[in-house]
């Protein structure tokens, strides 16, 4: 599962961080009451994305620090669900950083990374790093998982195309660096891109291919590229349209039967489940059920509805 849960942040200001609107006092009059209940409002969402079992992973954007997904997994209804988690530590202005969680009885950690992008104009504020996490599965089979949050549009599309680009291309050559170190690398990729699957910084820079193209066990494919995506549902609305800018992109070995993991009817969901969702009055239709519009507090959960897939894992042999 991954989720951008808008602007998970404590009540505390950070002094080395642009943060003060999330204080009781700031712009968004952020008090103890309304971050225990976005707590509970994500935990929530999590429980229902799962149904009957929470997801094994779960990758999370716009998280403040490590206290706020400390309180999620021990202070929220998700304390008996058996996660912990990994997250960066990103030079963004703002504080907001990358987690991966999981449960540690179906993910076993082996070791965690972050990326730094480092543009080389001057003129662009620094963005999240790039988390990278690898860990073995209950067959004992590696998994490799990537949790990205791109630069945003806000500027102009093509005035901040370059900087998603950038983040691209050092993310392309991370998954590259794998597929020279090891036969076969199961890599999912998830995360925020601020793109749509067909935009430069997916499409080639990445290189994510659509899933009606020809399976090859090291090429990436995004879950979300396809001839008969739904136009009436993305997973973020911007004026009256709904955008894809959620992706689960895997490696091509990942859509095969024959592999050991491989993605349940290779295919990736919106969950957009109705308490999701509240009317657009502007542009008609349903809308997230965001936390906040500007400065008014609004209860809701996020701007962006979560993506998931199931992962099916068969026993190595002799196991």
């Amino acid at each position: 599962m991954f989720y951008n849960v808008e602007n998970l942040f404590d009540i505390y200001d950070d002094p080395e961080k642009d943060d003060n609107d999330f204080t009781p006092e700031g712009f968004m009059q952020w008090t103890n009451r309304k971050y225990q209940k976005k707590l509970r409002n994500i935990a929530s969402v999590l429980t229902a994305v799962g149904g009957m079992q929470s997801p094994a992973l779960v990758g999370l954007c716009e998280v403040e620090n490590d206290s706020v997904v400390f309180d999620l997994i021990n202070r929220s209804p998700l304390r008996a669900q058996g996660y912990e988690y990994v997250m960066t530590n990103s030079p963004d202005i703002r504080g907001i950083d990358i987690a991966l969680l999981y449960q540690r009885h179906q993910f076993k950690l082996i070791e965690s990374s972050e990326y730094e992008i480092e543009f080389s104009y001057s003129g662009k504020r620094p963005t999240r790093n790039i988390l990278h996490v690898t860990g073995l599965l209950i067959n004992s089979d590696t998994l490799d998982v990537f949790v990205c949050h791109f630069p945003s549009r806000s500027g102009g599309v093509m005035e901040t195309e370059q900087a998603r680009i950038k983040s691209s291309e050092v993310l392309k050559h991370k998954v590259d660096s794998l597929h020279s170190k090891r036969d076969i690398a199961n890599i999912i990729i998830m995360g925020d891109f601020n793109d749509q699957p067909v935009d430069k910084s997916i499409s080639e820079t990445l290189g994510a291919l659509s899933l009606e193209d020809v399976y090859a066990d090291k090429q990436l494919y995004n879950m979300f590229c396809t001839s008969d995506n739904n136009k009436e549902l993305g997973t973020y609305k911007y004026q009256g349209i709904w955008y894809i800018n959620d992706h689960f992109i895997v490696t091509g070995n990942m859509l095969t039967k024959e592999n050991l993991i491989n993605i349940k009817n290779n295919e990736a969901l919106i969950f957009s489940a109705d308490f999701l969702l509240e009317e657009d009055i502007k542009y008609y239709g349903k809308k997230p059920f965001r936390t906040n519009i500007g400065p008014r507090y609004n209860g809701g959960f996020s701007d962006h509805l979560p993506i998931y897939m199931d992962l099916i894992i068969k026993a190595s042999a002799g196991k």
